[in-house]
């Protein structure tokens, strides 16, 4: 079992697998290889950016999950075609998982999307995940006729958990980050990081080959509805609202571009066909867990 981007999430996957199961991570940090021991799993130095150190990779494992990001800049992700070429050098794994994002949809206007939706990436950020999912798809495609790679692909949007760094908005609620007012809100999305990566374990065994599974919780809530309701549960002021016109001289580009689009994601085939039951259902309860 090999996990690439082995980060929080990562970590977390690690936790959920059934054992016994010899666990691999690649790393391009060798800062990271205490951590990855101390939770049971052999590191594997290579980097992304450089194809000739992945050569190890080959037919090294039977289950990959690649949860690695895409480079910062450009349209495509290099960096997931280099990774895939070195497994499939030798022999392919059986089954592979791998972390997209909901982005890809752009901006829906507040409907509600499945997976079989057109994709419409609005940002160079979502474009590179757009083409990291047809590089993996296309591998299980090519090898369909063989049967030998099963790809199931993730659409995860805004992942969170109070004991995950930055996992709640408890920062941006201590600032007095404003939030749009509600004629100009948009449908948010998120998923616990522990129920995304019991998907991960669950996609590894249980996902249809060359599958699109959105990964997310039952909440539906307009992006100012979920900070007050994060307020209400620390007993803080609720953010000041404002409205689009000015929003963008007051808030951050990151914060700006995620108030871009409205969705709403359909999580059915994630509960019937991997059969997942959430831990953590809506935001309520899991911000709550901590």
């Amino acid at each position: 079992m090999l996990i690439v981007g082995c980060g929080d999430v990562g970590l977390r996957v690690a936790q959920a697998l059934p054992r016994p199961v010899r666990l691999l991570a690649l790393t391009s940090s060798a800062d990271r290889q205490d951590t990855l021991r101390a939770h049971g799993i052999t590191p594997l130095r290579g980097n992304l950016d450089r194809p000739a150190s992945l050569r190890r990779l080959a037919g090294l494992a039977t289950r990959v999950i690649h949860l690695a990001p895409p480079p910062g800049e450009g349209r495509g992700d290099p960096r997931t075609r280099a990774l895939l070429r070195a497994l499939q050098r030798r022999s392919a794994p059986a089954a592979l998982v791998y972390g997209s994002t909901s982005g890809v949809y752009g901006d829906c206007g507040g409907e509600v999307a499945a997976e079989t939706r057109v994709l419409a990436a609005c940002t160079e950020r979502a474009q590179r995940r757009v083409d990291a999912e047809a590089s993996v798809r296309f591998m299980g495609r090519a090898s369909r006729h063989a049967g030998t790679v099963r790809a199931s692909i993730l659409r995860i949007p805004g992942i969170y958990a109070p004991d995950r760094e930055g996992g709640t908005p408890l920062a941006r609620l201590q600032k007095g980050t404003p939030v749009l007012e509600a004629a100009d809100d948009v449908y948010t999305n998120h998923i616990h990081a522990n129920d995304l990566a019991r998907a991960c374990v669950a996609a590894l065994w249980r996902g249809r080959p060359q599958r699109i599974y959105n990964v997310c919780d039952d909440t539906a809530l307009l992006m100012g509805d979920y900070f007050d309701l994060a307020a209400d549960l620390y007993s803080l002021p609720r953010p000041p609202r404002v409205p689009r016109s000015t929003a963008q001289g007051q808030l951050p580009l990151m914060l700006l571009s995620f108030m871009g689009e409205s969705r709403r994601l359909d999580n059915t085939r994630l509960k019937r066909e991997l059969g997942l039951r959430l831990w953590y259902p809506t935001v309520h309860t899991g911000l709550k867990s901590g």
